[in-house]
């Protein structure tokens, strides 16, 4: 009888040891996935993008070229291309005004309407007097977009904007605005039927 009880209480504390060690490992885990979560800094959000662009008033009469974004949070190739916008940005921030302009906010319906903005990302390259020279329309490669730019910086006609036309995600301007209401909980109640 001894040895069964032996055995036993080897057991129990066999298995009170390895679940011991399966607990301590998955709060290690758990630490790590958190913390690994909340530093990563090569996220780039559009909501930032769009807190760091140039104001569109701005844009047009500063002297400088523009690039101007036509996006939307929901926008999967507006969210994929969001870091290289963040690097290009960085690149030629001294060169090049970055306007960031949401299809869900009504204010920006004159220019949606102007630009006939049907897909988005949709990007207008303006020249140094604010004239639209050329767009291009859906998810670009940074080398494509960053052609772009130096040609724009130069002067240039832009080698890769004439009917270059990437993964897009569907967006259909409304006629009018119902409302003078910018908020963004609203945007459902714009839609014109």
């Amino acid at each position: 009888m001894a040895v069964n009880v032996e055995q036993s209480t080897e057991t129990t504390i066999g298995t009170k040891v390895r679940n011991l060690l399966i607990v301590l490992v998955a709060v290690a885990l758990s630490v790590a996935l958190f913390l690994g979560m909340r530093t990563d800094s090569s996220a780039v959000s559009l909501t930032s993008l769009a807190e760091k662009s140039t104001p569109l008033e701005v844009a047009i009469s500063n002297g400088k070229p523009t690039l101007m974004e036509f996006y939307a949070n929901w926008c999967g190739s507006c969210q994929a291309m969001a870091p290289d916008i963040a690097k290009l940005e960085k690149e030629y921030d001294k060169s090049v005004n970055f306007v960031m302009l949401n299809v869900d906010n009504t204010k920006w319906l004159p220019e949606i309407l102007q630009y006939r903005v049907d897909g988005i990302p949709h990007f207008v390259f303006s020249d140094s007097n604010g004239k639209a020279i050329a767009q291009t329309v859906g998810k670009q490669p940074y080398d494509i977009m960053s052609s772009n730019l130096e040609a724009l910086i130069a002067k240039a006609p832009l080698p890769y904007a004439q009917s270059n036309k990437g993964e897009v995600s569907a967006f259909a301007a409304p006629v009018a605005p119902t409302s003078n209401s910018d908020d963004p909980r609203l945007h459902g109640s714009q839609v014109v039927n």
